[in-house]
């Protein structure tokens, strides 16, 4: 196990060096590390999946690829208003959260407390209706992919659910920036990435360790009914 957090580490150092560029206004360096997070994820979970590789593995790659195209969606995409992009291309990360948080990795039912995203739900676009305009309704569409992702790691492994929370803090912070950046001190764009950073980080490391637990859960029987037969 100590193996796959060395496999982290690459990723840590990344959003240490991005966060930290961000605090001090470093712009010119800072846009550059945020290219650099997503494929470091993405090879951590090569890493710590490449011995047995399923389809959550390839799944939870395609969610930080497409992450990872909606943080560059500016130098990637030139001349192109990036808010859409972003949310496009989030939207279909969260698709691929939901199918492995929903259908392929729970381990528990809904908790009563995931209420509170619904609650989150409805005050976050009544604050922010009368700013969002044109963006109402993908961004009510997002918001019901986030929370949808956000409750469904609730139904998984405890690194999975603080990873769905810590990515949803982060992009409600975000929708405040991205709409009304008045409400915000300027040092808020520092936490919305180490947020968003923990909570990717977060999900990724729990998809990992839950598909090698159940994998050895798996092995477990099936060698003892091996040995009783020889």
């Amino acid at each position: 196990m100590s193996r796959l957090w060395i496999a982290f580490i690459p990723f840590a150092f990344a959003t240490v060096v991005h966060v930290w560029m961000l605090a001090i206004e470093a712009h010119d360096a800072a846009d550059p590390t945020k290219l650099m997070l997503m494929p470091f994820l993405a090879l951590a979970v090569v890493w710590g999946g490449h011995r047995e590789w399923t389809t959550a593995h390839t799944l939870l790659v395609t969610a930080i690829a497409l992450s990872w195209i909606g943080d560059g969606a500016g130098p990637l995409f030139p001349g192109v208003d990036t808010v859409p992009l972003m949310i496009l291309f989030f939207a279909l990360a969260h698709l691929c959260y939901i199918w492995l948080f929903w259908r392929m990795l729970p381990v528990r039912r809904l908790p009563l407390w995931t209420a509170v995203y619904v609650v989150w739900f409805a005050t976050l676009l009544t604050v922010l209706w009368a700013d969002l305009g044109a963006f109402l309704i993908p961004v009510a569409i997002y918001g019901l992919l986030l929370g949808a992702t956000a409750a469904g790691a609730a139904r998984c492994h405890p690194l999975i659910a603080w990873g769905g929370a810590f990515f949803l803090f982060a992009d409600s912070i975000l929708a405040f920036e991205l709409f009304r950046p008045e409400a915000l001190p300027a040092w808020s764009s520092p936490i919305v990435m180490a947020a968003y950073c923990l909570g990717q980080g977060l999900m990724a490391a729990g998809v990992l360790v839950t598909v090698r637990e159940r994998g050895v859960a798996e092995r477990e029987p099936k060698a003892v009914a091996e040995k009783a037969l020889a």
